[in-house]
C-alpha cells in the first residue's frame, strides 16, 4: 500500500534552507558589527580553556582555586613576555626583509622563467611562460604591497594590541575563576537532555580539536627549522612560523604553508624551493600518517564533505578565528545530535519493550 507523502514533513524541509540561509547572514552582519569585542571574548575564552586544565591540577595538590589561576597566569604572562622579547623580533625583522628584497627575487624569478620559455620555444612547445610571469609577479607584488600596508599598520597599533593583550589576560582570569558559574547557568537554561549532552560534546571537541592542532603546529614549526638552517633557506625562523600557523588551519592548513613558502623561495632558487617542498611534504605525511590519527583520530565524526562546508561558513562568518572555530563547533552540533537520537531510540526501545506483555502471558491470555 502506497502511502501519501508527508506534505507537511517537505514543507518544513523546504524553508529550513532559506531560514538557516538567513540566520548565517544575520550571524554575519552580527558578527561583522560586534567583530572587535567578540574576537576578544572568544579568544580570551578558549586561552581560559587551555589553561584550565594546568588549573585543575595545581588544585590537586591542594591550591585554592585564586592561587592556582593566579600562578597559571603569572607563569603565561612570563611566556609571552619571553617570545615578545626574543622570538617577535626576529621575527619581524626577517619579515622587512622579505619585504625588502622581494622585488630582486621577482625580476630574478622573471628572468629564470624567460630562459625557460626560449628553451621551451626553440623545441616548439608554446607555453607562454612570459604571460604567466607577469601575471603572478603581478599578484605577488600586490600581495607584498598590501602585506607592507599592513605591516606599517601594526607597528602604528602596537599600543592598541597591548590594550587588547592586556584586555584578553583579564578576561581569561575572570572566566577561570568564575566562567563554571556562567557557563552553567547558560546550559541550565536549556532542557536536562539537552544540555548534558550539549556540554559533554562541546568539552570533548574543544579539548581534542585545541590540543591537537597546537601541538600538531608546534611539531611543524620546530621540525622544519633545523631542515631549512640545513638546507641554508634564507629567513628560515619566518617560514617556520608561517607553516607553523597554517597548520592551525584543519585539514588542508598545512598544505597552504608549505605551498605559500615553496613559491617563495622558487622566486630566488627554484631547485632550493623543490627541496623545501619535498622536505615539508615529508613531514606532512609523518604528521598526517602517524601523529595526525593519534592525535586527532575521528573525534568529530563530520564527513569530510561537511569539514569543508564548515570551513567555508565559518570563514564567510568570521575569517580566519572562524576557520579556527568551525570543526569543533560542528562536531559539537554533530556530537550532540547523535546523543539526543541515540536518546531517544533508546526511548522508544524501552517503551516498545514495556508497552510488548512477554510471550508466556500472551499465551496464556490465549
Amino acid at each position: 500500500m502506497n502511502r501519501s507523502p508527508n506534505w507537511q514533513r517537505l514543507l518544513i524541509l523546504g524553508l529550513s534552507g532559506p531560514i538557516v540561509a538567513l540566520n548565517i547572514w544575520l550571524l554575519t552582519q552580527v558578527y561583522r558589527y560586534f567583530e572587535h569585542p567578540i574576537t576578544l571574548l572568544i579568544i580570551a575564552a578558549v586561552l581560559a580553556f587551555l589553561l584550565n586544565y594546568p588549573v585543575r591540577w595545581l588544585e590537586r595538590v591542594r591550591l585554592s582555586r585564586t592561587q592556582a589561576v593566579s600562578i597559571v597566569l603569572l607563569h603565561t604572562i612570563a611566556l609571552l613576555i619571553v617570545l615578545g622579547l626574543t622570538l617577535v623580533p626576529v621575527v619581524i625583522d626577517q619579515t622587512t626583509q622579505l619585504v625588502e628584497k622581494m622585488p630582486a627575487w621577482l625580476d630574478s624569478s622573471r628572468q629564470n622563467l624567460e630562459s625557460l620559455d626560449r628553451w621551451a620555444r626553440s623545441r616548439n612547445l608554446f607555453i607562454d611562460l612570459q604571460g604567466l610571469s607577469s601575471r603572478l609577479n603581478t599578484q605577488i607584488e600586490s600581495q607584498i604591497q598590501t602585506i607592507a600596508g599592513q605591516a606599517v599598520g601594526l607597528a602604528l597599533g602596537t599600543l592598541g594590541g597591548l590594550i587588547d593583550s592586556i584586555l584578553v589576560l583579564v578576561l581569561a582570569f575572570y572566566m577561570l575563576l568564575y566562567g563554571d558559574r556562567l557557563w552553567n547557568g547558560l546550559t541550565n537554561l536549556l532542557p536536562a537532555y539537552i544540555s548534558q549532552p550539549l556540554k559533554e560534546s562541546l568539552r570533548l571537541n574543544f579539548h581534542n580539536f585545541f590540543f591537537s592542532q597546537i601541538l600538531l603546529a608546534l611539531f611543524m614549526a620546530a621540525a622544519v627549522i633545523p631542515i631549512f638552517l640545513f638546507l641554508q633557506v634564507p629567513f628560515a625562523l619566518l617560514f617556520a612560523v608561517v607553516i607553523g600557523i597554517a597548520e592551525l588551519i584543519p585539514f588542508i592548513g598545512a598544505t597552504i604553508g608549505i605551498g605559500i613558502v615553496s613559491i617563495l623561495v622558487m622566486l630566488q632558487n627554484v631547485g632550493l624551493g623543490i627541496q623545501v617542498a619535498i622536505a615539508c611534504t615529508i613531514l606532512q605525511q609523518i604528521r598526517d600518517n602517524v601523529l595526525g590519527p593519534r592525535m586527532l583520530g575521528g573525534f568529530t565524526g563530520l564527513n569530510p564533505i561537511w569539514i569543508f562546508v564548515a570551513l567555508l561558513m565559518g570563514y564567510q562568518i568570521a575569517g580566519f578565528l572562524g576557520i579556527l572555530l568551525a570543526i569543533p563547533i560542528a562536531g559539537t552540533i554533530k556530537g550532540t545530535l547523535d546523543a539526543l537520537r541515540t536518546s531517544s531510540h533508546s526511548s522508544v526501545i524501552e517503551t516498545t519493550i514495556l508497552s510488548d506483555p512477554p510471550s508466556g502471558d500472551r499465551n496464556e491470555q490465549t
